[in-house]
């Protein structure tokens, strides 16, 4: 039943944050957006609120084997814009996807709804898919019990936090606006989800996530400059807003013209969430499969695919690891195979791909899950000295609307946002208008002149994933277009 709540506009809420709208709607599906002052609290599936689940669905099950997949959640957010807040959220989700086969024949169902009525039609209606479909020549039945590593990522203070835990922060924000004459910006989410795998062969995985997300974008006085910087943790208590809005704040205050600078090759200097997005889209691609298949930049001449190769500079080192104390990866995988800790480019050689159980079924070798959290090992190089051993160059904040052009090159293109400076004789002489890149993963991560510490980087309410990675001098990166906005 669809049900709808209103509170007064105008309400007063802690940090001298003035919530002028508020609404609470109802979306698609089983997603339902609440005021966060209503008494009822969205619901967090527990493992055993899951098992209880997957156990009943896999008892009435017909086919020969199945899995049943459980995703969902709870999380909250508020926006604030001209240093006050404007609108606030509160979601609640479920899915519930029921995968039937018979013989290689595959049928898959998903609902957002938990009632038994609606999880019996959507088994059916999976069995009912499978004997009509043809059989997968790629079939690999449902894997059995697995042991899985326990991660860091969850907290349960996440779940207890109100409204008023967003305000403050927003509020500490705008206050380092404030003391900067810059007018601030900004989202600051918290919530928590879990996911779960359950198979007829006696699998069961269950995972969960804890995240406090928090960016602020800041504008100076005549709109004409902005900085940003942002931050996302897995505890509450590790989340630093008034150092997010320092850092946006300091950027944004600047009241020169900023320069238009002409496309070319430059010495540039990347900062940490720059450097993870360039990061998580050459993970993105290191798939065995597509390798050993000479369709990659990973493809060795000949056939199969380049492990134990110095590819690239010897100063990269990324790995992921469940346990990892500031990126953890998740407990498990595609398929619910278990994560493990993992080495994929030590000092510049590619030690590991990923690879799906049914490649590494018939390659006979060892499946492997991609990776969605990981570190970059860092070096010992700060910003400031990077910006201090730079003749010409620029320093860039942060990059966004990144697509990958050419999978075999490793080409990517995308733009700078919120903060470039040109640096000249070691120093930052002026903000620099946006540019966009079209550039070679593999040549930026062959440039490598210096590394600084690797720290955790922002990535909006990302289902669990993190990346920690350094600051980056990288030598010759190529800006093809100016896109000449702040």
């Amino acid at each position: 039943m669809a049900t709808t709540w209103r509170y007064p506009s105008g309400r007063n809420l802690p940090g001298r944050i003035v919530l002028t709208k508020i609404d609470a709607l109802l979306l698609t599906g089983n997603t339902l957006i609440l005021s966060p002052y209503h008494p009822m609290r969205p619901m967090f599936l527990s493992p055993s609120d899951v098992k209880s689940i997957t156990d009943r669905l896999l008892a009435r099950s017909n086919a020969e084997s199945c899995s049943i997949a459980i995703e969902g959640g709870e999380e909250q957010s508020l926006r604030f814009a001209h240093n006050s807040a404007t609108t606030n959220a509160a979601t609640e989700t479920v899915r519930v996807r029921i995968t039937s086969h018979i013989g290689a024949r595959t049928g898959s169902v998903a609902t957002t709804s938990l009632d038994d009525g609606a999880l019996e039609q959507a088994m059916a209606r999976s069995e009912e898919i499978a004997r009509l479909m043809p059989g997968d020549p790629e079939f690999m039945a449902p894997l059995g019990p697995q042991t899985y590593a326990e991660t860091a990522r969850y907290d349960e203070a996440v779940g207890g936090l109100g409204l008023g835990f967003l305000a403050d922060a927003a509020a500490s924000a705008i206050a380092e606006g404030a003391l900067r004459q810059v007018e601030m910006f900004g989202y600051g989410a918290s919530g928590r989800r879990s996911e779960a795998l359950a198979t007829s062969a006696g699998l069961f995985a269950y995972d969960r996530a804890s995240e406090v997300d928090f960016a602020a974008t800041a504008r100076n006085q005549t709109d004409t400059w902005s900085g940003w910087a942002g931050a996302s943790e897995f505890v509450a208590a590790k989340l630093d807003a008034r150092r997010v809005g320092r850092r946006a704040a300091d950027k944004a205050a600047r009241h020169t013209v900023p320069l238009d600078l002409e496309p070319g090759r430059y010495t540039v200097v990347l900062e940490p969430a720059a450097t993870a997005e360039l990061m998580r889209w050459l993970m993105s691609m290191m798939n065995a499969r597509t390798a050993d298949e000479g369709r990659s930049f990973f493809s060795r001449k000949g056939g199969g695919a380049r492990l134990g190769e110095a590819l690239l500079h010897p100063k990269l080192t990324v790995r992921s690891d469940p346990r990892d104390k500031i990126a953890p990866e998740a407990a498990f995988g595609a398929e619910g195979l278990p994560q493990r800790a993992k080495n994929w480019i030590e000092k510049g050689v590619v030690t590991s791909l990923f690879r799906s159980r049914y490649w590494a079924d018939k390659t006979g070798q060892q499946p492997v899950p991609s990776a969605k959290s990981f570190t970059i090992e860092g070096g010992e190089t700060s910003l400031d000295e990077m910006i201090g051993a730079t003749r010409r160059g620029i320093l860039v904040t942060r990059l966004w609307y990144t697509n990958l052009v050419d999978p075999r090159s490793l080409l990517l293109t995308g733009l700078t946002r919120d903060g470039n400076f040109l640096i000249e004789r070691g120093r930052i002489s002026a903000p620099a208008r946006n540019l966009r890149f079209n550039e070679s993963l593999a040549t930026v991560f062959s440039g490598i002149v210096a590394l600084g510490p690797s720290e955790r980087t922002w990535r909006h309410m990302s289902r669990g994933a993190a990346v920690s990675a350094p600051p980056m001098l990288v030598e010759g990166f190529n800006f093809s277009s100016k896109s000449s906005g702040i």
